[in-house]
């Protein structure tokens, strides 16, 4: 990975086509526009496929994991709503571009990845761009309770089944997006705490990620 910073206007330009082509496939929240116009998406690739850093395609990244389809990443973004100043749990850093979207709507974030290499990576990448999010190794089908309740939380990875523990890790009144479903494709939920026991859940579109993987999921 080369770690070379340079945002010209061809980049610039090929994030303007991007947000358009996310309006017309149905991306409305001027917030999660913005944000996708602003964070240099090319940065998370090793300089030789920057010609593919703005279709909207999901990419490699090494350890059998890929960089989210800007897509879902706008897709999960608008459904946490996020305001300024929520703290927010992401499972699955991943490249760190979720990570980004987050923090450019306004979220303090606390980040976890299973995968050491790919968090080694990101750990490098993140603060070089401006963005310091709160950085965890480790199993995130549990969670970070140290820092719980969250106002929101969002899993980047199919999940068999929505986690207890994370629901748990959830404010009243704040909201959980988490792909379930088989290790092939999974419908996008989205559960609201309506109390300390009552769970609202809401099951929408179907996608493809990449398995969850820990003591509470595959």
């Amino acid at each position: 990975m080369a770690y070379k910073f340079v945002d010209n206007y061809r980049e610039r330009g090929a994030r303007k086509k991007l947000v358009e082509l996310l309006k017309s496939r149905g991306i409305e929240d001027k917030n999660v526009l913005t944000a996708i116009g602003k964070v240099p998406r090319h940065f998370f690739f090793d300089e030789t496929f920057w010609n593919q850093a703005y279709k909207d395609i999901a990419f490699p990244i090494g350890d059998g994991q890929t960089i989210s389809q800007p897509y879902t990443v706008a897709y999960q973004s608008e459904l946490l709503h996020i305001k300024k100043g929520d703290k927010v749990l992401e499972i699955g850093t991943g490249s760190g571009y979720q990570t980004c979207i987050l923090m450019e709507l306004g979220a303090t974030v606390f980040t976890i990845e299973r995968q050491e290499n790919i968090y080694n990576r990101t750990i490098q990448v993140l603060p070089g761009m401006g963005y310091r999010p709160t950085f965890y190794c480790g199993d995130g089908s549990k969670g970070i309770a140290a820092h719980a309740p969250y106002d929101k939380i969002i899993v980047t990875a199919g999940a068999p089944l929505v986690p207890e523990i994370l629901l748990k890790q959830l404010k009243i009144g704040g909201i959980l997006v988490i792909p379930v479903g088989d290790e092939k494709t999974q419908k996008m939920v989205t559960v609201i705490r309506v109390s300390e026991t009552d769970y609202e859940k809401i099951v929408l579109d179907t996608f493809r990620f990449v398995p969850l993987v820990g003591d509470q999921a595959w």
